[in-house]
């Protein structure tokens, strides 16, 4: 333990702990542009300066990168730091655009917050830009980059967290930028979608492709059927947006909000993920019971993780489970099953899902399967958390206010195994209570799987079926966890010796879906843990659940599927995989 003070509090805290970290301990912030809690601090910015031996002490340091020593004397705030700070953010506006009524993060801008704290109101400096084109290749985010700032978040993210490698830094000096790799387009680098960068980025730099006016005109088309499904991490998140603390279940208002703005059919995506569950679990038993070269089965329900396979693992994949996302599979089903049902025809209907990810927007074109309902794309348009929040707020609607509503039959009902595909650990836990009943032909005793829960970067678990059968299972989420479980499963493989795993888990973002790149900004560790914490609430709160249990589930496979992993349903809930090169043209 180390003793010091902090604007003349002492305080004691361990060995290591940075200047920035003590003063939360004494409820001092000191304010950030570059740092995020999620990322190696790198003293990028200098906003965060603080003195170190004293008051009128010429000694200052990065608090975001010192770390404390014994009998240190830190001062955070006096007038000359004050005017430092100014001065910093200041130089920064005089290299950034005043567009600040245009910019998708306005009213929710770190710098922005900071110019107004520093109470800036005139710009002391000639103003410079780098009057650098925007880059809208990519389908799934857009980057700016004569908003950037050069904090290096984005940077950060993409290289040591995801271990994408699809931004780096270009130039020197005042040139400096920050550019997709190789300086191509980002529609072309080995991005994969995840948007990490777009939830780091503490301005408008990178963003999500707004598709709202899409969605908007779909609404207001008299000859269409707007049909929408909501994801399961959606529902614990929305609520930020409106002032309420993470977590938050709003499934129900939701459901409300989403009446109001014009949609006709509310379907919710927990319901899918049961399908799912399915599909997947009966793949899984299937190739554990003939034996199949090709295990581990790797679950496929993240595009982000999709992608990243094809471009990175494509060896493994046989390995893969052909099984569609959840997403995929309920905009097939709404086409080919209920438009039917409901004798509408499947070529009017206008088929949108609100998503936590932004590379959903990729996946509904990732290929032809995306179309097997036969009326174009199964999935027509894709919405970020974001997004629906913005809807809601230019609609003008009071969700908090709004009586809750619950969603239509057949494919709005859903299992607390549904609900927890939003988390890491969450898909595993749903197959297991389901795979061991299609092997035992018993329920679970306690359908609550733990050692798969958390936020460790990957998991190991082995599941006891009885009779022998005991399956061993990994969950990684967070891209940069991933390559240990794969090499580890490629190394046995080449040396022809046993599979470690039977089943692997994998999810791009950290946390899951909770923390997808379409989520609410301001996604740390204490966040995710309170967004996961509510999707475990609504799980408990279920009476049923396990996916294999659900009705509705059963009766769409009596009425239209046929049986898991049948013909129909290969036909239109499973797809396959191609080797994809990095950089593409």
């Amino acid at each position: 333990m180390v003793n010091l003070k902090i604007n003349g509090t002492p305080i004691q805290v361990e060995d290591g702990t940075t200047i920035l970290d003590a003063a939360k301990k004494v409820n001092v912030k000191i304010p950030t542009l570059c740092y995020n809690p999620d990322l190696p601090p790198w003293a990028s910015c200098g906003i965060c300066i603080v003195r170190t031996a004293g008051p009128g002490s010429p000694r200052m340091a990065r608090a975001c990168t010192t770390p404390v020593a014994e009998n240190m004397d830190v001062i955070t705030h006096d007038a000359e730091l004050i005017a430092v700070r100014r001065t910093v953010v200041e130089l920064i506006l005089s290299n950034h655009p005043n567009d600040c009524l245009q910019c998708p993060r306005n009213g929710n801008c770190e710098l922005q917050t900071l110019a107004a704290e520093f109470g800036i109101r005139e710009s002391p400096y000639k103003k410079i830009l780098s009057a650098l084109p925007i880059d809208d290749s990519n389908p799934a985010i857009v980057l700016n980059p004569e908003k950037c700032i050069r904090c290096g978040r984005c940077v950060k993210v993409c290289q040591e967290v995801q271990n994408v490698w699809a931004l780096e830094f270009l130039g020197r000096g005042i040139k400096g930028r920050i550019a997709s790799a190789a300086d191509v387009p980002l529609g072309e680098s080995p991005c994969v979608k995840c948007g990490q960068c777009a939830a780091h980025c503490p301005v408008g730099a990178i963003y999500e492709r707004d598709d709202t006016v899409k969605v908007w005109a779909a609404l207001q088309n008299p000859d269409l059927h707007p049909v929408v499904q909501i994801a399961p991490a959606v529902r614990v998140a929305l609520a930020e947006e409106f002032g309420l603390e993470p977590g938050t279940i709003l499934t129900k208002k939701i459901y409300a909000a989403l009446r109001r703005l014009g949609f006709k059919t509310v379907f919710d995506t927990n319901f899918s993920a049961d399908l799912t569950i399915m599909e997947e679990g009966t793949e899984l038993v299937k190739r554990l019971t003939e034996k199949s070269k090709d295990i581990p089965l790797i679950t496929s329900c993240c595009p982000a993780w999709v992608d990243y396979m094809e471009k990175y693992y494509a060896d493994m994949i046989p390995n893969f489970s052909t099984a569609k996302s959840p997403q995929q599979m309920m905009g097939a089903m709404i086409k080919a099953y209920w438009a039917g049902k409901a004798e509408i025809d499947p070529k009017k209907v206008y088929s949108v899902s609100v998503m936590p990810c932004t590379a959903k927007k990729w996946e509904t074109q990732r290929n032809d399967d995306m179309k097997s309902a036969g009326a174009g794309q199964d999935v027509d348009i894709v919405i970020t958390t974001r997004e629906l929040a913005r809807m809601i707020k230019q609609a003008g609607i009071e969700i908090l206010k709004l009586d809750d509503e619950e969603a239509d039959n057949p494919l709005g009902p859903y299992t607390g195994a549904g609900t927890i595909f939003g988390v890491t650990g969450g898909v595993m836990e749903a197959a297991v209570r389901s795979a061991y009943y299609l092997v035992t032909k018993k329920e679970l005793a306690d359908v609550n799987f733990k050692p798969v829960r958390g936020l460790d970067g990957v998991k190991e678990a082995e599941v006891d079926f009885g009779n022998g059968t005991k399956i061993r299972i990994a969950v990684a989420h967070q891209m940069g966890n991933i390559a240990a479980v794969l090499d580890k499963i490629r190394t046995a493989r080449d040396a022809g010796k046993e599979t470690p795993y039977h089943f692997v888990e994998v999810m791009a973002c950290r946390g899951g879906c909770v923390s997808g790149g379409g989520q609410p900004y301001g996604g740390t560790d204490e966040v995710r843990a309170k967004r996961t914490k509510g999707l475990y609430s609504d799980d408990e709160k279920s009476t049923i659940r396990c996916s294999h249990q659900n009705p509705y589930i059963q009766q769409v496979y009596k009425e239209f599927l046929g049986e898991p992993n049948g013909h129909k349903a290969h036909e239109l809930l499973h797809t396959k995989y191609v080797p994809r090169e990095l950089y593409s043209n």
